[in-house]
């Protein structure tokens, strides 16, 4: 077991690259101890990009949290710490487009609830009863505007996402005399490699233009350190796109997202 510092204790999960690299980032600077979980080697080079000259610990994990041994397996390098967690992210995900039928395989469908609502709830079940023992702690569900609207050509992983959602806020209710917060992050798209990932090269919204990752972690830790329930995160244009969607009927953000998701469409 590593000595334990006198700095909190975060975990982030998907913090490789993208978001949650940069969420593993902005807990750094404010001091925080990490412990770092992705499936892919990048987690080690990650690691050591956040180790701050020997002023905070960072522990990388790999485990690939799609199945239950991978959760479990990172439950366990938590718990081995011997520490309770101040900051917990819940930043793992990943997406697929095309058409649901004959456009996409049963195998990555599955694979998208596996990583997005299989490994949200079981690691939330691992982590929030210690949390509320302890009387504290901050919560960050990454969720998405994608969750407020009919994901066209990518039915299953807005599905998630509104899960996810719809999770993050019923947890904040039950949690709300307990000491522990839980803020949904909601970012629109962004500048990783989700949109190659979920083979998305090709539309309209993969091939544009996306908010800086940097920008929405750090409006997504400031959220989370204030323990607000959610945050749209982002761009301003971003963020009054989601505003409003709020309005639409979701047969007209249906029509959107066709238009930004279709395969093929960055060409029209």
């Amino acid at each position: 077991m590593t000595t334990p510092t006198e700095n909190p204790f975060a975990v982030i999960t998907g913090a490789s690259s993208g978001i949650g690299f940069e969420l593993a980032r902005q807990l750094a600077e404010h001091g925080y101890d990490l412990l770092l979980v992705a499936e892919d080697e990048a987690i080690e080079e990650a690691a050591a990009n956040l180790r701050r000259d020997g002023r905070n610990q960072v522990t990388a994990v790999r485990a690939d949290l799609a199945t239950y041994d991978g959760v479990e397996r990172a439950w366990a390098a938590v718990e081995s710490t011997g520490r309770g967690i101040d900051a917990l992210a819940l930043n793992a995900g990943r997406g697929i487009g095309g058409t649901f039928v004959g456009g996409t395989d049963l195998a990555d469908e599955l694979n998208v609830i596996d990583v997005n609502i299989k490994s949200t709830v079981h690691l939330a079940k691992r982590a929030l009863p210690g949390m509320v023992r302890r009387g504290g702690g901050r919560v960050l569900v990454t969720s998405s505007i994608a969750a407020m609207m009919p994901g066209t050509y990518q039915a299953v992983y807005n599905a998630s996402k509104s899960f996810t959602q719809s999770f993050a806020e019923a947890l904040r209710a039950e949690l709300k005399d307990t000491g522990v917060t839980v803020t949904a992050l909601m970012p629109g798209p962004t500048d990783t490699d989700f949109f190659h990932r979920a083979e998305m090269d090709d539309t309209r919204v993969g091939a544009g233009s996306k908010d800086d990752p940097a920008l929405v972690a750090e409006q997504g830790v400031k959220a989370l350190l204030a323990g607000e329930e959610k945050v749209l995160a982002g761009s301003a244009r971003t963020r009054a796109q989601a505003v409003a969607s709020k309005v639409m009927p979701d047969r007209v953000k249906a029509a959107m997202h066709a238009r930004m998701a279709e395969p093929g469409s960055a060409t029209d």
